[in-house]
């Protein structure tokens, strides 16, 4: 008979390696300890925990926990309430910054915070997680802590994650990951243009013909290093226009992925006149090609159309490396539909530590929406 319990570990490198055997991450990239242990040792701002789920002393789940400092105006800036509501959040969450802890990596869109063994009981086992979580938010050592957020859940999960609710968690609606399905007889981007209705086809085209005096370049170790700084001011230069980030990576990271990844973790970069004005980030993951960050000049998107030619660029990346589809991830909803992509709802969790609080907040958590925007059908059938 199964008898689950938990476990805490404060680094990646703490988590004994028979359980690393046991929990059968090799297929899962987003849960392997090398992956994990890429974030976690470049951005020293966060603090990272673990939670290791046992079967006995099998390991048979991992929960990947991150807690950070957050402002309330960050939290704000996507959703759609109205100003009473907001400045009752701002009210009982006043401190500046706030604590989050979040279940789940803040730096991507997707199932990437909780990992369960298929043979078990997985009901079961998301309780003694959501327990930990619990617990681990107790802790004296993570004080103050003002809110946990469990991210991000498909519809198929919901069965297993909504036993949060029992936990007094409330349902946070977050914008949509951007799915791009390739269809398997596209060999080349024209044959991707061939299938386009005429207005989309314009629209792609018009991106490739403006951004002709960009020059691409796949960087490599050697580039990652002499380019990082300017890597880094660009990316934050795109984040900080997004409506919402919750953290600043330090791109540190990328060096680590592509030691790890080498071809399969891309960094495409593109140049004006000598100089770097943009780049795109993608990781080549089980037939799916997963777009990471991005980084451009704001100044000069408009008259060399940066953004629409990276969007053009990792198509090609797809079709050239036979990907069933591209995760686009969040943000840009709109833009990303005209070239195909369609929405694949997320589902979060949050609540407030207090429950007294909680329970003042969860008529307003209630009234959150995420910004509209219009879904396109670029494709002629």
């Amino acid at each position: 008979m199964s008898q689950y319990s938990a476990k805490v570990y404060n680094t990646v490198d703490a988590i004994p390696a028979q359980d690393w055997s046991s929990l059968n991450t090799q297929n899962n990239t987003y849960f392997s300890s090398d992956f994990l242990s890429a974030f976690e040792t470049s951005n020293p701002k966060i603090t990272f925990k673990y939670i290791v789920i046992y079967d006995k002393l099998n390991a048979v789940g991992l929960a990947n926990i991150q807690i950070i400092s957050l402002s309330i105006d960050v939290i704000l800036k996507n959703i759609k309430i109205s100003n009473t509501a907001k400045s009752i959040f701002r009210f009982f969450l006043c401190n500046y910054p706030l604590k989050i802890m979040f279940c789940g990596n803040v730096f991507l869109s997707g199932e990437h915070g909780i990992i369960l063994n298929q043979d078990i009981d997985k009901k079961k086992a998301f309780l003694v997680i959501s327990k930990a979580i619990k617990d681990l938010s107790s802790l004296k050592e993570n004080r103050p802590l003002h809110a946990v957020f469990v991210k991000d859940f498909y519809q198929e999960s919901l069965h297993i994650t909504d036993h949060l609710l029992d936990y007094n968690y409330m349902k946070m609606p977050v914008e949509p990951n951007m799915i791009f399905k390739l269809n398997s007889k596209w060999k080349t981007f024209e044959d991707y243009t061939d299938d386009l209705k005429s207005k989309y086809r314009v629209k792609v085209n018009k991106a490739d013909k403006t951004s002709f005096s960009l020059t691409a370049k796949l960087f490599n170790e050697d580039d990652f290093k002499v380019y990082k700084d300017e890597l880094q001011q660009l990316y934050e230069n795109t984040i900080s226009n997004a409506d919402f980030n919750a953290q600043v990576l330090n791109l540190n990271t990328y060096i680590k992925l592509r030691a790890l990844y080498k071809d399969n973790f891309i960094v495409k970069a593109y140049f004006y006149e000598d100089k770097l004005v943009g780049f795109l980030s993608a990781l080549d993951n089980n037939n799916h090609l997963d777009a990471h960050f991005i980084g451009l000049d704001y100044e000069l998107n408009k008259t060399n159309a940066i953004y629409p030619r990276i969007l053009n660029d990792y198509v090609r990346l797809g079709i050239e490396r036979q990907v069933s589809q591209i995760n686009f991830g969040r943000t840009a909803s709109e833009i990303k539909s005209t070239i195909g992509a369609i929405p694949e709802n997320l589902v979060c969790y949050t609540r407030h530590r207090h429950n007294v609080i909680n329970k003042l907040l969860k008529p307003f958590i209630g009234q959150v929406k995420i910004k509209d925007f219009k879904q396109h059908e670029p494709f002629k059938t």
